[in-house]
């Protein structure tokens, strides 16, 4: 049988790292991915942390093995048993960099050889380094590293544990929010609430930026010039009778919406520290957990208790249903986060019913969950 080792600092493991694994894997029967500790390196994590993450991010490939070592290399690949060492290549510094590595491992005459694999050129600028610099700047990283990485990025560089709360229209999501930041701030806690919607209200009205500017252009434009007020600003009520009664106008304006809606987030998310709940009704429907690594606070609420508290919003009946027919329902929603958690192979859902009279139990119940799930502990 054919043995390869793969060796990285993995501080962190990257989608770069892990395409190389993923190719060695099978052209090797097995491959040992080596966790390995260079001395004139500072690292982020520790070496018993990297190898955790690393372990979670490659837990699908059955004849890989994640093991830490120190050393050299080529001793590590001679007592592994190892026929060959494997090496990731994105650009010529690389290439000439493993081979004056390769000709130091030759000079210690083990016979092991080496194999170099070119880097994906569309994950070739992909590197642990610039991860760790674009979350230092609270920037989108989902792209180049796993959820389980990006979540232990966020909880170690910007001091954050991100979840989302979410369900159907009227269910209470903004209630359940600031009851969760009333709980934290008993507790000495820092938990934010950012609601989405509120950050939808901006760009629509009142954000002075050129580009939101054109943003509300291009929705006049598309959906039509009498939505747009003497001011400038969107007629929201307006628009949400176009749209929730066309589900192609719907998916358009989300479209329209997503890359704005995702640099207030940004914005929003810059310098908070502790817990942050992301208030949002279609953020499971337009594929954004992501933005809290599947970590969803999913609420229910009694479909008359729904209906009555829509009914607040001085909505009549059609619109209402048109509004609770233009989201997932509770069990969509479920099913599918477990799909996008299945596939990501990481994340968490919390269900938490508003509607029955012991619900001020529920809430706190769930809170104590995320409070353990992150290893938060009262300061008071």
């Amino acid at each position: 049988m054919s043995k390869a080792i793969y060796a990285m600092s993995a501080d962190p493991i990257t989608f770069g790292h892990l395409d190389i694994i993923k190719r060695a894997s099978i052209i090797f029967d097995e491959l040992v991915v080596g966790i390995g500790v260079n001395p004139s390196k500072n690292y982020l994590f520790s070496l018993e942390e990297r190898t955790y993450l690393t372990r979670q991010a490659l837990s699908k490939l059955n004849n890989v093995e994640v093991k830490s070592f120190q050393g050299l290399l080529v001793d590590f690949a001679y007592e592994s048993g190892a026929d060959a060492i494997v090496k990731g290549v994105r650009n010529p510094t690389d290439f000439a960099y493993e081979t004056n590595l390769l000709r130091l491992g030759d000079s210690q005459d083990l016979g092991i050889d080496t194999m170099l694999l070119i880097a994906n050129p569309k994950l070739a600028h992909v590197s642990s380094s610039a991860v760790k610099q674009i979350q230092k700047e609270q920037g989108l990283i989902h792209e180049y590293v796993p959820l389980n990485v990006k979540q232990a990025l966020e909880e170690k560089i910007s001091s954050q544990h991100i979840v989302i709360v979410t369900g159907e229209i009227g269910v209470g999501k903004s209630y359940v929010s600031e009851q969760f930041c009333q709980l934290g701030e008993k507790m000495g806690l820092e938990v934010h609430n950012i609601e989405l919607d509120n950050l939808t209200h901006q760009i629509y009205q009142e954000l002075p930026q050129a580009k939101y500017k054109q943003i509300r252009n291009t929705i006049a434009d598309n959906f039509g010039q009498e939505l747009k007020n003497e001011d400038g600003s969107i007629d929201r009520q307006g628009l949400g009778e176009i749209v929730f009664d066309d589900y192609e106008k719907l998916t358009e304006l989300n479209e329209i919406m997503k890359q704005p809606l995702l640099v207030r987030i940004r914005r929003e998310l810059y310098g908070k520290k502790g817990l942050i709940l992301l208030n949002a009704a279609l953020v499971i429907e337009t594929e954004m957990t992501y933005l809290a690594n599947n970590n969803v606070c999913l609420i229910k609420a009694d479909k008359e208790i729904q209906k009555q508290r829509l009914m607040q919003r001085d909505l009549d009946q059609r619109q209402i249903e048109r509004r609770i027919g233009s989201q997932y329902n509770f069990t969509k929603k479920k099913s599918y986060m477990k799909k996008m958690i299945e596939r990501d192979q990481f994340g968490h859902i919390w269900t938490l019913d508003n509607s029955i009279e012991n619900k001020q139990d529920n809430i706190k119940a769930v809170f104590s969950q995320m409070l353990d799930y992150f290893k938060l502990k009262s300061k008071n």
